[in-house]
């Protein structure tokens, strides 16, 4: 059985940077000692983006080596941290190829995996969730996206003093009731299980349907819509190759529903079951509610009239 605690793995794009400290730290009072972090840069962020996050990893003792193009990692340590930079087109491989190498230096144990805009919330401790998977047999645990928006459905802002979950105090199930993506992550993996593009699956392994972690997605935040315009835009160009439409798909649904509802997320929309949740505290009655989605959920099947 492997008790230490997880490495957090993570590939991290051209974020905001107050939103790097409130996600390491979230991650650190779940327990989380060891991060390595892969920053990928797209050509068009500009240097004082890449500075300033790169400066506020190394506030957090998170050191910033292997700067350089492509889309290799380097490797650094400071207090058990190690990350790497890349820079160059985000083609739907990169964030894959960056994860892998990074959980490979990770080495031995349980990963974590996680976006920067993913604050996992479990019903218990790590290691309490680490032990439950070892003694049932399952080499991966699940988790299901919770969509986290403001108040009104506005793509908002968000400040340090105010925080995340005051910000965008709503979750509901956008991802799949409205983009049709796939809203199942895999979490927590062993070493030794390899998993999917945009951590969705591992291919082999099933995560224990009663014991599916929150996701709380915080994606729906100020500047959102440039990049997914800007995703639509390379994907269809060939700019950034693709391995399906899927990723290009969801963008333009999002977009298409704020340009029909003046600018906002329809919040009031009964699909998506928006209500005031909490990273204190879990959903009320999320085992059941995660448990139903992540049984059920399949692939979209186009019919012409989303």
């Amino acid at each position: 059985m492997l008790t230490t605690p997880p490495a957090l793995i993570a590939v991290i794009g051209p974020v905001e940077p107050p939103l790097l400290p409130a996600w390491v730290r979230h991650y650190q009072r779940l327990g989380i000692e060891r991060i390595l972090l892969a920053f990928h840069f797209p050509d068009h962020v500009p240097d004082a983006r890449r500075h300033e996050l790169q400066a506020a990893s190394r506030e957090l003792g998170i050191i910033p080596t292997g700067t350089g193009t492509g889309t290799g990692t380097g490797t650094g340590t400071s207090t058990g941290t190690g990350t790497g930079t890349s820079t160059g087109p985000w083609h739907e491989h990169t964030n894959t190829q960056l994860r892998d190498a990074l959980c490979h230096k990770a080495g031995p144990g349980w990963h974590l995996l996680a976006d920067a805009d993913e604050f996992q919330q479990y019903p218990v401790p790590l290691p309490e969730v680490i032990t439950q998977a070892e003694r049932s047999g399952h080499r991966v645990v699940g988790g299901l996206m919770l969509d986290r928006v403001a108040a009104g459905g506005h793509l908002a802002g968000w400040s340090p003093e105010d925080g995340l979950d005051l910000t965008y105090p709503l979750g509901g199930h956008l991802t799949h009731r409205l983009l049709h993506g796939d809203p199942r992550k895999i979490v927590l993996a062993r070493h030794d299980v390899t998993v999917a593009s945009g951590n969705h699956r591992a291919p082999g392994h099933r995560p224990d349907a009663d014991r599916i972690c929150a996701v709380h997605h915080f994606k729906w935040r100020s500047g959102i819509l440039n990049d997914l315009r800007r995703r639509v835009h390379h994907f269809t160009s060939g700019t950034w190759q693709e391995q399906a439409p899927a990723v290009r798909d969801e963008a333009s649904r999002l977009l298409t529903h704020v340009g029909r509802h003046r600018g906002v997320i329809n919040t009031s929309d009964p699909r998506f079951a928006f209500r005031r949740v909490s990273l204190d505290r879990m959903p009320f009655s999320w085992p059941d509610e995660a448990r139903s989605i992540f049984t059920t959920w399949r692939p979209y099947a186009h019919t012409g009239q989303d």
